[in-house]
């Protein structure tokens, strides 16, 4: 899979890839042989996907994958803007509707409602599904800034108390969303939104992150060469016991 090398940050596995489809290849193959693993353990299996670009090469591999029975695996996504119409693109439930929900046979989709009029409520009703569905499986990203889900440097706590909470955006965070062509301007980029929180991401048993583009160069290095800290939130991915970051050679550039 064209593979240029693979190194240790603390207990963080890192594999830098050729090309970004390499890069996505090795990332759904790992997705994959967890969840035959899981699938071979359990009744059912609970994962929670990033909603992103970055995601698209490994998704792609995972859908294609052979002998996972999708028909026990229930989906949920990491985060969510506040303030759209149902029906938005840009809503990340739509967004991962239209990659992977629909395109295999889900037992079960849980998607963070992006119109809910109650952000409070809606922090309430997701968290409760998460207690009741335990997750196995994380499939995340990291942001420009170093965030995972919507946790942005200021606002991401490694022992947040929270499930699942209501934050603002930092425009950095904003801006890549206009960078990834998810909105034309920063102005259309919504303020707050929900997110999954740093240790409901981080207590799950596997995740299986993946980290493409020149744009990410930097957040790539702080994760893996800076200190574990909470300005750079994807640095707790170190403390992890079984975590992977698979990078091309544009995002894993200062690691080569």
């Amino acid at each position: 899979m064209s593979l240029c090398k693979k190194l240790t940050a603390d207990s963080l596995r890192v594999e830098i890839y050729e090309t970004r489809r390499a890069m996505g290849d090795a990332a759904g193959a790992a997705a994959a042989a967890h969840l035959r693993a899981l699938l071979a353990e359990k009744d059912e299996v609970n994962v929670i996907f990033a909603a992103a670009p970055s995601q698209n090469e490994m998704v792609e591999a995972l859908i294609a994958a052979p002998d996972i029975d999708w028909s026990r695996v229930n989906a949920f996504h990491m985060d969510e803007y506040i303030g759209l119409s149902a029906d938005a693109p840009q809503g990340f439930g739509n967004f991962l509707d239209n990659c992977l929900f629909s395109k295999v046979p889900f037992k079960a989709v849980y998607r963070i409602d992006c119109s809910a009029s109650d952000a409070a409520a809606e922090c309430a009703r997701y968290t409760a599904l998460l207690k009741q569905y335990p997750t196995d499986l994380v499939c995340l990203g990291i942001g420009e800034n170093g965030h995972i889900a919507f946790n942005d440097p200021g606002f991401a706590f490694f022992d947040d108390p929270e499930v699942v909470k209501v934050v603002k955006l930092d425009e950095v965070c904003r801006m890549q969303q206009v960078h990834d062509g998810c909105f034309t301007s920063l102005d259309e980029v919504p303020t707050h939104a929900l997110t999954l929180t740093v240790p409901t991401l981080a207590n799950a048993p596997h995740l299986v992150c993946t980290v493409p583009a020149p744009t990410k160069r930097e957040a790539v290095a702080k994760t893996v060469l800076g200190p574990i800290t909470e300005d750079v939130p994807a640095t707790v991915m170190r403390r992890h016991t079984d975590c992977v970051m698979f990078c091309d050679r544009d995002s894993g550039a200062d690691l080569l």
